[in-house]
């Protein structure tokens, strides 16, 4: 019997994935290594949720205003996006297909507003608050990183092979998925402390203006990087074996990163951007996929009050040592 001919929302939708993996492919060779070692259908779920993001970062980073839109108007952009978004979850279409394409996998997996509400308070905080301290720091990465970190789990949990957990495994992996996003996005404050600063007006770290960035600022970041990927490390044996390989993958990929940012002087990075070269990538890649990821075996379930909930979860300073173990 012949392949019944796809409808025309099949065929709309299927359009809109590839736009999405057009977003993934363009800005991020990382991702897209990561999202590699997952099985076709779940890859499609992150490049849904990345190209949203994507699309939100870039409204606030400067392409609208250099369309010539003015600060209001930018503001107005992303509130659209915003509701676009919101709409989209509930009726499961949108004539952005970006928006569509994140519509399709949230609702296939349970993401709500939940989520996407406080990622796009992050968005509209980089449009008006240019000195964060760390409060306001801590309610900004939930946003911008970490709930993005609870999307992609969402998405692990629908993967085949995903293990059962109890309710303390749980909130382990939910901890470590928004560790691993913390830790992104750090790096890329600390990778890009030059550009955030310079050009773009903003302070993302208490006290790392240009004029006053020092080696000791620099290392107490780093450190901080280094505990969130530890959590982050700790929930992986918890994933399905594809979705740990590939949290493993981009895991490795930015401790690599946070790696040569420490080895790099203070000043040198006010003038360049570190990035891990193209060859370092493969072999990373190489090594997670030569490397089977061992489960955890029995043992004690972990404390359910190490977990953390919400942007004011208690945390040491972002800018000052690690957190606490």
């Amino acid at each position: 019997m012949a392949a019944a001919h796809p409808t025309a929302l099949q065929t709309y939708s299927r359009t809109a994935a590839r736009s999405a993996r057009l977003v993934l492919g363009e800005y991020s060779t990382s991702f897209s290594l990561a999202c590699r070692m997952l099985d076709a259908a779940s890859a499609a779920h992150i490049a849904n949720i990345y190209a949203l993001v994507r699309l939100a970062d870039e409204v606030v980073d400067g392409v609208a205003s250099q369309a010539g839109l003015n600060p209001q108007a930018v503001g107005d952009c992303l509130d659209e996006l915003q509701q676009q978004t919101a709409l989209a979850l509930q009726r499961g279409y949108s004539t952005n297909l970006v928006v569509h394409a994140f519509a399709l996998t949230a609702r296939e997996t349970r993401i709500t507003t939940e989520l996407t509400d406080p990622f796009f308070a992050s968005m509209r905080a980089d449009l008006s608050v240019h000195r964060h301290n760390e409060q306001s720091l801590r309610e900004y990465i939930y946003g911008s990183a970490e709930v993005v970190g609870l999307m992609c789990l969402q998405v692990f949990r629908t993967m085949p092979g995903a293990p059962a957990q109890t309710p303390a495994q749980a909130q382990l992996v939910e901890r470590a998925a928004r560790s691993l996003g913390a830790a992104f996005q750090k790096v890329n404050f600390l990778r890009d402390v030059a550009t955030d600063s310079g050009q773009l007006d903003r302070v993302y770290f208490p006290g790392t203006d240009l004029e006053h960035f020092t080696e000791e600022h620099k290392r107490n970041l780093v450190q901080d990087i280094e505990a969130d990927l530890a959590h982050a490390r700790a929930g992986m044996p918890y994933l399905a074996p594809a979705a740990a390989r590939a949290v493993r993958m981009a895991h490795d990929l930015f401790s690599r990163l946070n790696r040569q940012l420490d080895k790099a002087p203070a000043d040198q990075l006010l003038t360049r951007r570190i990035s891990v070269s193209a060859p370092r990538k493969a072999l990373i890649a190489a090594r997670v996929l030569a490397t089977s990821h061992r489960r955890r075996g029995p043992g004690p379930d972990p404390d359910p009050g190490q977990a953390v909930h919400g942007p004011d979860a208690a945390r040491l300073p972002l800018n000052g040592g690690p957190h606490a173990a």
